[in-house]
């Protein structure tokens, strides 16, 4: 079974916000492999999206990079209509992006901390689900979200993660529970602590050796996830084969939170 047949060539493709970085580019390659040509955002690393695109084209896809920050409407209404124009159709969005956030406990966040990561995460989101929603009610699609695993087993001091995503959660549950009836469909990949990305941004900071080897440690399968292995889940949740899913969180954590 082909993994988007609904989307033959030149009419339509996938579009993963936060495309160039580490999980967001295995995403976007994983797409490309599976037949669908690809558009992602990027905040400013230029020559990062141009890898990815390099890398989309490599599998014999088309890739558009579009420069963006989510947490300006006017900006992402206008992204989203220049793939459309482009595609015809976005078939599949995948919001993979995430700020680079300050690890600590509840307490000592300040107001503008904790309100700038909810603009850039959550009210970024919320204006990419506003911007594609009216198109996807006339073609059908799919949204998939990254989350956090962290909402099954808090991680001490990554609560700039967490909150926002337990937001978008919330907002992929009722874009499930309402859009069903126009064909769209929404499920969510939410992540243990996978070696890419902000991780390894991280590491040698927040993430000290002590802090990875307690959280392979006390993880059933005793190691880091990959960056491939997120791919390989929003594959799924985009692709045919989950044509009957929404509405569902698969936790990728290893066994962290059991």
């Amino acid at each position: 079974m082909a993994v988007f047949p609904d989307f033959p060539d030149g009419d339509g493709a996938a579009l993963v916000i936060g495309g160039s970085g580490g999980i967001g580019r295995a995403i976007c390659e994983k797409l490309a492999e599976a037949g669908t040509d690809v558009a992602f955002t990027y905040r400013t690393n230029e020559d990062a999206a141009r890898e990815v695109a390099a890398v989309i084209e490599g599998h014999g896809r088309a890739a558009m990079a579009v420069s963006v920050a989510i947490e300006d409407a006017d900006a992402v209404a206008k992204a989203c209509s220049g793939v459309i124009e482009r595609f015809r159709r976005i078939h599949t969005v995948v919001n993979a992006s995430g700020s680079h956030i300050a690890m600590k406990f509840i307490g000592e966040l300040t107001l503008d901390e904790f309100r700038a990561v909810m603009d850039a995460d959550t009210s970024g989101f919320f204006n990419v689900v506003h911007a594609v929603l009216p198109h996807m009610r006339e073609h059908g699609g799919s949204f998939v979200a990254i989350g956090s695993a962290g909402h099954f087993r808090w991680p001490t001091k990554d609560a700039l993660s967490v909150i926002p995503k337990a937001a978008n959660d919330a907002i992929m549950t009722g874009l499930a529970r309402e859009e069903g009836r126009n064909g769209i469909r929404a499920n969510t990949v939410s992540l243990g602590l996978i070696d890419a990305g902000l991780f390894r941004k991280l590491m040698g900071t927040a993430y000290n050796d002590q802090y990875v080897e307690a959280a392979i440690r006390n993880s059933a399968l005793k190691r880091l996830g990959t960056a491939e292995e997120v791919a390989d889940a929003v594959l799924f949740f985009a692709s045919h084969r989950a044509r009957f899913v929404t509405g569902q969180t698969l936790t990728l954590d290893g066994g962290y939170s059991l």
